[in-house]
Formats: structure tokens, sequence, C-alpha cells
């Protein structure tokens, strides 16, 4: 009984939602590849929690398209195709599972088609407290350098405030995609460049958003995703770190 309560206790405070993140894991990381699915009652046993915490689990996971219920065939994991990667927590099992390059690759392909249009939206769009909230970010940013403020949570901000500030709705939707998908990317290029972000380049995105100049603005963010992507793709094909580039 007393292992028991160990298994419950390692889901945290909130049964469902700890079932959830840990059946998460495991089924993007390939537990289930090799083995069917464990039933409702099989699941509540192993975890030491209720069925009906075990169906609301397996309910939001069929709702982020992982798991679909079968007539005769039970709970079946669906192909990585079904997965809404859109969603924060399936985003978040995916980059912390064994590290991907192609998966950095893939979202740095998303960030150029999204973050130099919400850029130019951004300097013409953006309110004054909106452009106060990017400058407010990049300022971290500087911190940051200096030690004075967290790396990850300063660079993220200043790209989801750009987001925000575009005035498209759809665009500002992305925020919590790219800002779990920072998380990763961030600690990879930091580490390729030897260092954190490339202030310079950053300072010149905030600029061109704080002078109205849209086209600069694109422009600007799509230099430093491109030269971002190319660490990646340098790492890939050298399967080294490289510390000679110096922007993140």
């Amino acid at each position: 009984m007393k292992a028991t309560k160990r298994r419950s206790a390692g889901l945290g405070g909130n049964l469902t939602y700890g079932l959830l993140d840990a059946l998460g894991r495991k089924i993007v990381t390939g537990s289930y590849d090799t083995q069917p699915f464990p039933t409702e009652a099989q699941l509540a046993e192993e975890h030491d929690v209720s069925r009906s915490v075990t169906r609301e689990a397996v309910k939001m996971l069929t709702a982020k398209g992982l798991l679909s219920a079968l007539p005769r065939r039970g709970t079946i994991v669906l192909p990585r195709e079904s997965w809404n990667l859109f969603d924060a927590d399936v985003l978040n099992w995916l980059l912390e599972r064994r590290f991907s390059i192609e998966l950095l690759l893939q979202f740095m392909d998303l960030r150029a088609a999204i973050e130099p249009a919400a850029a130019e939206l951004a300097a013409k769009n953006a309110d004054a407290q909106e452009l106060s909230l990017i400058t407010q970010g990049f300022e971290r940013m500087e911190n940051a350098g200096r030690g004075d403020d967290d790396v990850l949570e300063s660079d993220i901000e200043f790209h989801v405030a750009i987001l925000r500030a575009s005035g498209n709705p759809f665009f500002a939707q992305f925020r919590d995609v790219v800002a779990t998908a920072l998380r990763t990317s961030i600690l990879f290029t930091n580490r390729i460049a030897g260092h954190t972000a490339d202030l310079p380049a950053h300072k010149a995105v905030l600029d061109a958003i704080v002078k109205r100049n849209g086209s600069r603005s694109r422009l600007a963010m799509n230099e430093l995703l491109a030269f971002t992507r190319g660490l990646a793709v340098r790492a890939a094909e050298r399967k080294e770190p490289s510390t000679r580039a110096k922007r993140r």
C-alpha cells in the first residue's frame, strides 16, 4: 500500500493533471508503441487513482489528439500526424523527450513564417502600451546579459510581446507555442553560440517597430531568425557546437 501511495503522490497535487502529464510523456516518448494502451482499470490500479480521474485524463489526451476510443478496440494511441502540435502540453512533451535537431528546425520554420509578419504588423498596429512591453522585454534581455535577469524568460517576453502587439488575434494565439518551444531553442542556440542572445540583432527589431517601419521590422526579424536557424543547421552538419557565431 505504501508503494501505491508513492506512485499516486508522484502525480502531484492535481491528480488528473498529474496523470495527464505522466501519460502524455509516455505516449510521446513511444512507451506504448509496442504495447496496447492500458484500460481505465489498469491505469487506476497502477497510479492509485479513481476511475473518474483516469477517465478525465484520457478524455483530455483524446482532445489533444493523442488517443482515440474505438468500438471493440478500446483506447488506442494515435499517430503523431493526429497530435495537436499547437497544444502547449503536447509541445512540451515533444521538446522534453530526447532532443531532435530536426524538430528544432521545423519549429524555426514555423517561427520564420509567423514572427517577421508579426513584427511588421506590430510596427503598424502597436499602441503605446504594447510598444512599452516590447521595450521592457528588450531591457530585461540587457539585464540578463549582465547576469541580472533570466536569459530565457526575458527573450521569451520580447518575442511574445511582438506577437501580441501585431493586432492579429491569430498571431497572438501562437504565444504559448512560441514561449514553450523557445525554452528549448534558446538553450540550444545559445549553447552553440557560446553566449546569450545577440542584443544588437534584437535591438534592430525593436528600433524598427518603434519607428513604425514595417518593412524594416520584417527584415530585421527575418535576419535574426535566419541566423539562428543557421546555427542549428551547422550544428546538425558538424554534430558539434560552434563557438564562432555571435547571434542567437
